[in-house]
């Protein structure tokens, strides 16, 4: 590993230690190397070309399509010390060129610029003028011609290689199938790269997907029932359902604003910049939000409308927890979904074979949603990757199995209504046929004397409803776009009507409700509120300041970390994730003036008070000595005057150093340590990181922390 990379992510970025392949990603880019990186949101892809960028000497360009985001991620860097500046239409002619001066002095380390700008031959000719120190092409998806993204400026990125054939090359994006991977290396000019595939497994995001009844009821009680005061985006495909959900939530009580393409640049930069700086801000928007957004705690992303494909569901629901915190994917969808984008493609003036394949991935999204299996693996398995082997515990499927019926005598009473009928009408007049409805539409074509007549009385309209529905999603009927939606069956049916097979459907279950509330209100005892208000407070009061998103100043993971392990001094603030010597020298004293105001009970102990370094091996030796010759807990705290948590922590680190084991320290039967130890393993990350808090909860409080802290000093030894 470079020494100096590894120096710049602890004292600059304020991170221990590199995860998954961002080490090898790193060390390669830095000895001149191009690669393709995918990476899910949140897995620190920035990193991979940051620090890249601060080792080699000259500027990093960072080519992103996010002209409305580079302001904030400007921001960010400075905040951590780092010169960076960007480069696009947003500057005055005199910004730009103090922009371009600093280029060509070598005072910068990263510039950020859109394709459009990078491609015109002044912004050629300055980069020509200056050293370079490596090119990140960010958004990499967005020279997919088949991706859900296209930007065609992406197609003329293969000038990098003409014009800088010298300067490394990292391709990035968190969504990507194997097609569209090909298509970033061919027409990026990086055939010979190495592609780094980091998974695309996000564990804390909880899916699901249900049935729509009443979408803004079932939007309603989902925000009522979990999260509140969060910080969310809600899905729309239309401008208009878009204003109309967002003025809804209004009128319900809930801080939301509306974004879509349409709306007056100053009215979307307004309501970004709400959403980035404010707590508690839900976007309503089309597919025209979120991309690249840096937001950490968003809690939830919800979709009133089915997307176009699984690769928009991923990338759109991928917005929801980069700070790694229990979050929610959340979408209702219907019949009318699946019309509506067999319609929008039908009527699209692509060509054939663009069509075929938003077809087939269209096919795919609706196959996601109606699987009873788990969902995670099934999308996981859509990106080729299967990590998850079994059920994942975190979808509505494995928390709930949806159960499944024999609907084979009912399908082929709706495949025959459809062909009785004459194949040219919709769910509703169809529904009202199989149920009997004796209406003016049913009498004017004659169909209260077809054999299909009344025979649906035993499923209620939503029934029928579900079984079409998932016909369509099966492949056994298709809508015609030009036949103002009416149903046709396809060739896939004749085996059902001729009895030769026979099918089950799932049946529509009532919503699950979620056993994870939002971090704020669950995660924070009520002993610790508190002091968790008052750095949130604090951080918002220095972010207000500077005119930046708060995250920017610490995200909401440092200051779970204060106030969990109680830092007394810059040394051991300098320890808390995401603190680096810049933010260190800039905040130091202010956090630590506000943790220390917390500090005066006698009930509040700092985790670095019984941190082992070597000036204190002396003192957890005497307690395992202590233990060995035949005193619990207490007695050994009561003959060394320090308290039971202090004795705890000597020991825990014990048994993880394989010097006890758990049953020597904790007094409990088999059965309960195995109770902690499947909570435990149930909160731990893909790095084997447990935090307790979520654990303790999860067990009804029935143990104390330090009993959970040495049951999980085993495990981690065991892992």
């Amino acid at each position: 590993m470079d020494i100096n990379a590894q120096k710049i992510l602890q004292n600059t970025f304020g991170f221990s230690e590199f995860r998954g392949h961002q080490e090898d990603i790193i060390n390669g880019a830095i000895a001149g190397n191009d690669a393709l990186v995918l990476m899910p949101t949140g897995g620190g892809k920035s990193l991979c070309y940051q620090i890249p960028m601060l080792v080699r000497e000259g500027v990093g360009v960072v080519i992103s399509p996010l002209i409305a985001l580079m302001e904030d991620q400007v921001n960010a860097l400075t905040q951590l010390g780092i010169k960076a500046r960007y480069l696009n239409s947003m500057l005055s002619n005199e910004e730009a060129r103090q922009t371009e001066r600093e280029v060509l002095d070598g005072t910068l380390k990263v510039l950020y610029i859109a394709p459009e700008r990078l491609l015109q031959p002044r912004t050629i000719s300055l980069l020509q003028q200056a050293t370079i120190s490596l090119f990140a092409i960010d958004e990499a998806h967005c020279v997919s011609q088949w991706g859900h993204d296209f930007r065609a400026d992406y197609l003329h990125l293969n000038i990098l290689q003409e014009q800088f054939p010298h300067v490394p090359r990292l391709a990035l994006t968190a969504t990507a199938d194997t097609q569209t991977r090909q298509e970033i290396l061919m027409r990026l000019g990086l055939q010979n790269s190495r592609v780094f595939v980091s998974g695309f497994d996000r564990p804390n995001i909880q899916y699901r997907i249900t049935h729509r009844e009443n979408g803004n009821q079932q939007l309603l009680r989902f925000l009522q029932n979990e999260h509140p005061n969060d910080a969310g985006i809600v899905y729309c495909l239309s401008r208009k359902k878009v204003e109309s959900t967002a003025e809804w939530l209004q009128a319900k009580g809930f801080n939301a604003v509306p974004y879509h393409a349409g709306l007056p640049m100053e009215t979307r930069k307004r309501h970004q910049s709400r959403f980035l700086r404010e707590d508690g801000v839900i976007v309503v928007a089309t597919i025209a939000f979120g991309m690249g957004i840096d937001k950490p705690d968003v809690r939830f992303v919800a979709h009133l409308d089915l997307p176009k494909s699984v690769e928009s569901y991923y990338q759109e629901t991928g917005r929801a927890g980069r700070d790694g915190e229990p979050s929610t994917a959340w979408m209702v969808y219907g019949l009318q979904d699946v019309i509506k984008l067999k319609n929008m493609r039908a009527d699209s003036q692509a060509s054939e074979e663009f069509k075929r394949i938003e077809h087939q991935r269209l096919e795919s999204m609706l196959g996601l949603c109606e699987i009873t299996s788990c969902r995670r693996e099934a999308l996981l398995h859509y990106f080729d990757d299967d990590e998850v082997k079994v059920h994942c515990g975190n979808c509505d499927n494995c928390i709930s199995p949806a159960e499944r019926w024999d609907a084979t005598d009912a399908t082929r009473k709706a495949l025959s209504c459809i062909y009785r009928t004459g194949q040219r009408f919709g769910v509703s007049h169809l529904v009202d046929v199989l149920r009997g409805q004796d209406n003016a539409k049913v009498k004017q074509h004659g169909h209260q004397s077809v054999s299909t007549f009344g025979i649906g009385n035993d499923l209620s309209a939503d029934q029928w409803k579900s079984v079409y529905r998932q016909l369509i999603a099966r492949g056994h009927v298709q809508v015609d776009s030009e036949a103002f939606g009416a149903f046709k069956l396809t060739d896939k049916c004749r085996a059902l009507l001729r009895g030769e097979e026979t099918i089950s459907l799932r049946k529509d279950r009532v919503e699950l409700r979620s056993k994870k509330a939002s971090r704020t209100s669950t995660h924070v005892s009520d002993q610790d509120k508190e002091l968790w208000e008052a750095l949130r407070a604090k951080r918002t009061l220095l972010a207000k300041e500077q005119g930046v998103p708060p995250y920017i100043i610490f995200g909401d993971v440092s200051l779970m970390e204060m106030m969990e392990r109680r830092p007394a001094t810059a040394k051991q603030l300098l320890m808390v994730t995401g603190v680096g010597q810049s933010k260190l020298e800039k905040y130091g004293e202010v956090f630590l003036s506000v943790l220390a105001e917390f500090s005066d009970s006698a009930s509040v102990t700092s985790s670095f008070d019984n941190e082992l370094g070597a000036d204190k091996v002396e003192s957890y030796l005497e307690s395992l000595a202590l233990l060995k010759a035949g005193m619990d807990v207490p007695m050994i705290a009561k003959q060394r005057g320090v308290k039971e948590k202090t004795i705890y922590v000597h020991l825990e680190k014990c048994i993880q150093e394989g010097e006890l084991e758990v049953l020597d320290v904790v007094q409990l039967p088999e059965e309960d340590i195995d109770r902690i130890r499947d909570a435990l393993f149930a909160n731990s990350d893909e790095e084997n990181r447990i935090k307790l808090t979520p654990v303790f909860e999860d067990l009804g409080g029935a143990f104390t922390y330090e009993v959970l802290s040495c049951v999980r000093a085993e495990l981690l030894r065991e892992l």
